[in-house]
């Protein structure tokens, strides 16, 4: 047990070390962004993915993905999508799949016919090769993701293993922006989001993956600190990923985190028997005093601004005509396109300019749910149901998935601000699908139905 927590500690350090020479050394995020999948690779083969080691790979490369991006050590948008895509695949070579994720082949095919519709309107003004890939790589890296985790067995503390692997790059993001940007303080001037404390890059999605830390080591916190030191390592660093996540001043992350951590306490709670219930009141307090000491030191730092973004005020607290930056016009836009076309849709990839006559202006898709309308129609509202119901039906005889709806959650949240533009929501979607076991059955199961 000491071993294993050594070896944690020392993953922290490491992955803080990571983060101090990329901002020396830019160029080193390159090769990192290289070393990730080749070690990979390299685990996956030698071990056959005996043990899902498949998922430990994707969910480093998931939780790595933000900054790579932010530092420019990705070679694409797209590059850790794709990966992932190779990795499951990878994993289902070794360890084949349940029969049950054929749905989500269903669900690809059912993207088919708005691809067919974009290739054969061959507008020459739009690259259709980059609007397919931009638009379609997150819902196939989710679908493929889906086939490899449906109903596959795993025990709780693997599933934990995942989540750590995951949130071990999200410290080095956290690092790197103190590093990039140490005192909040002096690039506070409104309230709109802030690209100084978010590393120079999109804040919606850096809070989005600070969000995911966040519960990633609010678990490791309240259920895996066996050790006065592993709670205050943990508790340190639920902190400060916390503190430099609400400072990015984009709120769909942190809503996000905090409605995760609230399912995972009401499944803990539902799921502990009566001298279990008793013990959540320590918790419940502890929660809401570190929360709201992060809050008051964010509003200090921040000169209060924080509370007037929240609120959706301006710097001067006047009231914000639109509560979702603008979000709004889009997301109606993509309406008024479905209903002009509910069958077909108006193509995979192409609402971003049909949008023109409506917004007078390109503008990407920060909702996934209307994305699928206007461009699939009525195949995208049946894609959205396979989507949504399929982890429920799961759940029924899948009670001791303690993450299940924290990662329904935080897929369906994010899908709302920020789409599929990171491979996260796709990941976290995969895993409401896994079949979890909190004790070690009695015989042995195989890992796929």
């Amino acid at each position: 047990m000491k071993n294993k927590k050594w070896s944690y500690e020392f993953l922290l350090i490491i992955h803080a070390a990571i983060a101090i020479a990329v901002f020396a050394v830019p160029f080193l995020s390159k090769i990192y962004s290289l070393i990730i999948p080749i070690v990979g690779f390299y685990i996956v083969y030698k071990t056959k993915n005996k043990n899902n080691e498949v998922l430990l790979v994707t969910a480093y490369l998931v939780g790595a993905e933000v900054f790579l991006r932010m530092t420019g050590g990705n070679f694409n948008n797209e590059y850790v999508k794709f990966s992932v895509i190779f990795f499951m695949l990878m994993g289902m070579f070794y360890s084949n799949f349940s029969r049950n994720g054929f749905i989500y082949c269903f669900f690809l095919i059912l993207l088919i016919p708005g691809i067919l519709f974009t290739v054969a309107a061959s507008d020459p003004s739009i690259d259709i090769k980059k609007a397919l890939f931009f638009n379609l790589s997150g819902p196939v890296c989710l679908a493929i993701s889906a086939i490899y985790t449906m109903k596959r067995g795993m025990l709780f503390s693997d599933l934990q293993n995942i989540m750590v692997a995951l949130g071990l790059p999200v410290v080095t993001t956290t690092v790197y922006l103190f590093l990039y940007n140490p005192s909040v303080k002096d690039v506070i001037t409104g309230t709109q989001s802030n690209f100084e404390t978010s590393g120079g890059f999109g804040p919606n999605q850096v809070s989005t993956i600070l969000g995911l830390g966040m519960f990633v080591f609010f678990t490791q916190f309240i259920l895996f600190s066996k050790s006065k030191r592993a709670i205050l390592l943990n508790g340190f660093l639920l902190v400060f990923i916390t503190y430099r996540g609400i400072v990015t001043f984009s709120r769909g992350g942190i809503i996000t985190a905090v409605g995760m951590i609230v399912c995972l306490l009401f499944l803990l709670y539902r799921n502990s028997n009566a001298r279990g219930r008793g013990k959540f009141i320590l918790i419940f307090v502890v929660t809401a005093l570190m929360g709201l000491g992060i809050w008051t030191y964010s509003s200090i730092q921040t000169s209060g601004l924080i509370e007037k973004r929240y609120a959706n005020k301006d710097a001067r607290g006047r009231e914000k005509k639109d509560r979702l930056g603008g979000r709004e016009e889009i997301m109606d836009a993509e309406i008024k396109l479905f209903l002009d076309d509910p069958i077909l849709g108006v193509g995979a990839g192409l609402s971003k300019s049909r949008r023109l006559e409506y917004l007078k202006e390109e503008a990407a898709s920060h909702n996934e749910i209307t994305r699928m309308l206007s461009e699939h129609g009525i195949f995208g509202i049946f894609g959205l149901l396979i989507l949504f119901i399929t982890p429920f039906v799961l759940y029924i005889n899948n009670r001791q998935h303690l993450y299940f709806l924290s990662c329904v959650v935080f897929w369906l949240l994010t899908i709302n601000h920020a789409a599929m533009r990171i491979a996260a929501p796709a990941f976290i979607y995969a895993l409401s699908l896994l079949s979890v076991k909190i004790k070690i059955p009695e015989k042995a199961e195989n890992l796929v139905d």
